[in-house]
């Protein structure tokens, strides 16, 4: 039996029962799992923790099942990478990086909402999993559902970065390309959800889906020795991950796992689809859409479901948001790879140009304690780099052909 005990609106706060549902029938809000975290404080300890297997289901009670895990049993537990070179390059002392381009087995944050998704959805009985996604969700859902038996559904801007097409192609799922941005995509899934019978991860099984974000934070917590960062960045698309992240904070604080929380948190997005920075910034509650024109596709959400609450997070922490350029982040992803040997989808040289940038302005203190959230592995994304990088020295097999080509590079 889980820990969780239903669903609750975030707007009304009325109550549901743990059911496949995603909107409140009284106002429309959307719905959030919540748990009895009394329950919960007597029996989830630091020590039980660290007794369990190295995957997202040791923090299990804090997350909406009711049995036992039936997904993701081998992911999650990425490393939190201590940033030596890169701090000094951006001009502070203590930086992490929370490492996602290894996440087991698609490579982002995503195999840790769709595990969650996944299992949930087998409780429920669904034998069709489905999802709109801009790629890093679509390869999680291919694979962990094709692993876990189910039919699966997959519906994509036809726009995508052909690596990221061939990387859930590969899994056989039926792939289904919309001629439209994924906004579009969006709500054609949301008719089709109405319509069939399928667990569509991110729309009715959306509040159990988001949950697995949780995970993210509560490594953290755990990888610094049982204590929150002072700052932490988080690369926004719906929003949903930054909300998230705050939440496993606070539910450590609230069952005692970790007696201080002081963490700021802060929204990076990309200038080309900003809609919650440009709230932040403009200091407003509205969250007005646009049409996104970036190479950040991970984080190309113009209308973002979950950006009126991310505001509300950066609000009550007194955070922050920054947008960056393209070529910002491209400058971002390159920064990251010379200085720790992280090969970072975009989102990643957003969160790195954001951070760089809090830090230039003053915002961020050299001596703050700072986590950078990086979702996603950059081989998903490297025509992005087309024309960004250097050439290879071209040489005939011969040593003195070798010999020409190494007193110009030792004469730069």
């Amino acid at each position: 039996m889980g820990f969780v005990s239903g669903l609750q609106c975030r707007e009304c706060k009325r109550q549901y029962e743990a059911q496949p549902i995603y909107v409140c029938e009284f106002c429309f809000g959307p719905l959030e799992a919540v748990y009895d975290y009394d329950k919960i404080r007597s029996h989830l300890t630091r020590e039980k923790i660290q007794s369990r297997a190295a995957n997202l289901w040791r923090y299990l009670e804090l997350l909406p099942i009711e049995g036992e895990p039936r997904v993701g049993l081998d992911s999650g537990c990425t490393p939190l990478v201590e940033a030596k070179n890169l701090a000094k390059a951006i001009g502070v002392k203590r930086l992490y990086v929370k490492d996602d381009t290894v996440v087991h087995p698609t490579l982002s944050f995503k195999d840790r909402v769709v595990s969650v998704a996944l299992t949930r959805a087998a409780e429920f009985g669904f034998d069709t999993v489905a999802c709109a996604s801009t790629g890093n969700l679509a390869h999680s859902v291919s694979a962990h559902g094709a692993r876990a038996g189910f039919n699966r559904f997959i519906f994509i801007p036809a726009s995508l970065e052909t690596s990221k097409i061939v990387a859930s192609l590969v899994y056989e799922p039926n792939l289904i390309a919309v001629d439209g941005n994924y906004d579009d995509v969006n709500r054609l899934c949301s008719e089709i959800a109405n319509k069939y019978k399928w667990a569509f991860v991110n729309i009715n099984i959306r509040p159990y889906y988001a949950e697995g974000s949780k995970t993210l934070g509560f490594e953290i917590i755990e990888q610094l020795g049982w204590r929150a960062p002072d700052n932490v960045i988080v690369p926004c698309a719906s929003g949903s991950l930054l909300t998230k992240v705050w939440k496993s904070f606070k539910e450590f604080k609230q069952i005692g796992i970790i007696d201080e929380l002081n963490t700021r948190v802060f929204a990076a997005q990309p200038l080309g689809c900003n809609p919650i920075v440009k709230a932040i910034k403009d200091k407003t509650d509205i969250i007005r859409p646009v049409k996104p024109d970036t190479v950040a596709k991970s984080l190309a959400i113009g209308n973002p479901a979950d950006g009126f609450y991310a505001l509300k997070v950066v609000e009550e922490t007194n955070g922050y948001g920054e947008d960056v350029t393209d070529d910002e982040i491209i400058d971002g992803m390159k920064l990251l790879a010379r200085t720790e040997g992280i090969f970072a989808e975009t989102a990643g040289g957003v969160t790195v140009a954001v951070t760089k940038k809090l830090v230039q302005k003053g915002i961020i203190g050299e001596d703050e304690l700072t986590v950078i959230c990086v979702t996603g592995n950059g081989l998903k994304t490297k025509e992005a780099l087309a024309g960004h990088t250097g050439e290879p020295h071209y040489i005939s097999p011969k040593l003195a052909s070798f010999e020409e080509v190494l007193a110009k590079i030792k004469a730069k």
